[in-house]
């Protein structure tokens, strides 16, 4: 419940991975995020640091990205943000930001795009697992309904 949930804005820095595993398609790529400052002493725009995560895709989302995101394409992604540290090589310490996203699309205030629908692969009709029953089946006869049948015939009779 307490996840940290984020929005970032980068460039594609590596090919996206694209793979079919049993829980379903994933996809992964690395996107660069550089900061960028208005620098007053030279009057122009200049890079800060670069941050670079590795984006995680899932299900129909790692199919879309693997359709159509390629190296260098500006990109908006949202997700949870998951920061790993491990140690290599005895003493290295290693920290990897990944996101696992929950929406991918590119940055229209720096180019365009044309959006076009996942066609979703139509599903094979599903099959009864125990037939139908036969609704036109008489129930058997039982001794209180005939009961019941003839005082309602003689009151009608009566009437």
């Amino acid at each position: 419940m307490n996840e940290t949930i984020v929005c970032v804005v980068g460039n594609v820095a590596t090919q996206p991975v694209y793979r079919e595993v049993a829980a379903g398609p994933s996809a992964r790529f690395r996107l660069a995020v550089t900061a960028r400052y208005w620098d007053r002493e030279r009057g122009t725009w200049t890079d800060g640091h670069t941050n670079f995560f590795t984006v995680w895709a899932n299900r129909q989302l790692a199919t879309n990205v693997a359709a159509c995101v390629e190296v260098g394409q500006p990109l908006v992604v949202q997700g949870r943000l998951k920061v790993r540290t491990e140690v290599r090589e005895g003493q290295q310490q290693w920290a990897s930001a990944d996101i696992d996203a929950v929406a991918i699309g590119h940055d229209l205030s720096r180019g365009t795009a044309i959006f076009q629908r996942a066609v979703k692969p139509e599903a094979p009709p599903v099959t009864a697992a125990r037939p139908e029953p036969a609704w036109e089946t008489p129930r058997p006869a039982d001794p209180q309904d005939a009961e019941v049948r003839q005082q309602a015939e003689a009151v009608v009779a009566v009437t």
